[in-house]
């Protein structure tokens, strides 16, 4: 074989491959423009939708301001079902962006192995017909070149040929790396995906909570202000019964308290159990503990403003050591759930409308554990967080004032109640 043929045979298959790579590449980017244009659409509607889900928001909060009235709560709750149905349609449009993102990167991927392939063939190719080459005497070329000028130009172009394979093996390299950096996208995009539908699954429990509550709601007032507030004045007597009941059960106890069995104040060991916080009534001896509320005593945990059918998460890892499920609409911590934890802190979640968990389950930090609500002593929608030096919790039983069901409650000393903020983050 001549010089001048094997060079001809050198180069005619990189070309070749080089055309249908640009080819391929250039349908691919099409298909990727068109892919882009639809995820640009609905990134706008997504905008939309979260302005209007902040507008929602801004509306319960002012809402939950006024004075309690049965229009203020069929309101709130009529506000958060909008909510909750506009949160529904964003994160379809989410799931439907995340989808399309997963599309086009498998498309990248596909058209990067293809390239690849292509690239691999034109290398393997090229160094066959230089291996043959470099194996002809010296002699043998030089008579095939016909002149010893179209010898040595020959060979300066051999030459530019074996700089073009090394840039060749060079992108081939770098497409490798771009093929990991895709399907490390693709797999980060897909996991995502599956928590936008978990997410989905959860507001559309929320959304039935929430129509529930408020058909409970028409159907326990018969629609009269009358019958609503006869109801908070009812809760209210209940909640001080049951208040003194807890700090007569709670000042029969007897326990030392050992700081070195729990985490140190200001350790924000804790995290926040609700992604939105609002806290409308702090630890201790507040304002309106000094009122006359929680029977003078002082309030034993924080309370957050939680519309019904909020996500409630566990503020760290442990092991739920007790749940009250029952229907307990109006009575006590209405639907609760109590979790340890390994540091010597226990955390109770209570006026829950519904829960996730079961005694004995592990539970990691950040899970959700339950859906906010009104259940037990409570006038209105929220998150009652109480922490405990854990060590000091037991259980006794506790019989409802109107319905006379007798329920399981946490009880622990006086000094075993802790202040959440304590170990929750800076506010």
């Amino acid at each position: 074989m001549s010089l001048l043929v094997a060079l001809f045979l050198l180069f005619t298959p990189i070309a070749h491959a080089d055309t249908l790579s640009a080819a391929s590449t250039t349908a691919a980017q099409a298909a990727a423009d068109a892919l882009q244009a639809q995820a640009d659409q609905t990134t706008q509607q997504i905008a939309s939708l979260q302005n209007e889900i902040q507008q929602l928001q801004i509306q319960l909060n002012n809402v939950s301001t006024q004075k309690q009235t049965l229009q203020s709560a069929v309101q709130t709750l009529d506000l958060n079902i909008q909510k909750l149905t506009k949160s529904i349609i964003l994160t379809n449009a989410q799931i439907v962006q995340k989808d399309k993102e997963i599309v086009r990167l498998s498309g990248s991927i596909a058209t990067t192995t293809d390239t690849i392939g292509t690239t691999r063939s034109q290398v393997a190719s090229s160094l066959r017909n230089l291996s043959e080459h470099d194996a002809e005497p010296l002699m043998a070329s030089l008579l095939a070149s016909g002149t010893l000028s179209d010898y040595f130009n020959a060979a300066i172009t051999l030459g530019s040929l074996r700089d073009e394979l090394e840039n060749k093996i060079e992108d081939l390299s770098h497409l490798k790396a771009t093929l990991q950096t895709n399907k490390s996208t693709a797999q980060q995009s897909r996991a995502q995906l599956a928590a936008l539908q978990a997410q989905l699954s959860q507001q559309k429990q929320s959304l039935a909570v929430s129509r529930q509550s408020q058909n409970d709601l028409l159907t326990e007032t018969k629609n009269k202000e009358s019958a609503y507030q006869a109801l908070i004045a009812q809760k209210q007597a209940e909640e001080n019964a049951f208040e003194q009941a807890l700090i007569k059960l709670s000042t029969g106890l007897n326990y030392t308290f050992d700081p070195s069995h729990i985490p140190p104040v200001g350790s924000g060991i804790l995290r926040w159990p609700l992604d939105t916080i609002r806290i409308t009534q702090f630890f201790g001896n507040t304002a309106f503990a000094k009122s006359g509320a929680y029977n003078g005593s002082g309030h034993n945990g924080v309370d957050f403003a939680a519309s019904i059918g909020t996500p409630v998460r566990a503020a760290l890892l442990g092991t739920v050591m007790e749940t009250n499920q029952g229907a307990v609409k109006n009575c006590q911590y209405g639907k609760w759930v109590l979790v340890r934890h390994a540091n010597g802190l226990a955390t109770l979640y209570a006026h829950l409308s519904s829960i996730n968990v079961t005694k004995g389950q592990a539970v990691s930090t950040g899970q959700i554990i339950g859906l906010s609500g009104d259940t037990g002593y409570a006038t209105g929608p929220h998150l009652h967080l109480t922490v405990y030096a854990a060590e000091a919790v037991s259980f006794k039983q506790y019989t409802c004032t109107i319905t006379g069901k007798v329920v399981m409650i946490p009880i622990v000393p006086l000094n075993a109640y802790l202040n959440p903020l304590n170990y929750l983050p800076a506010h």
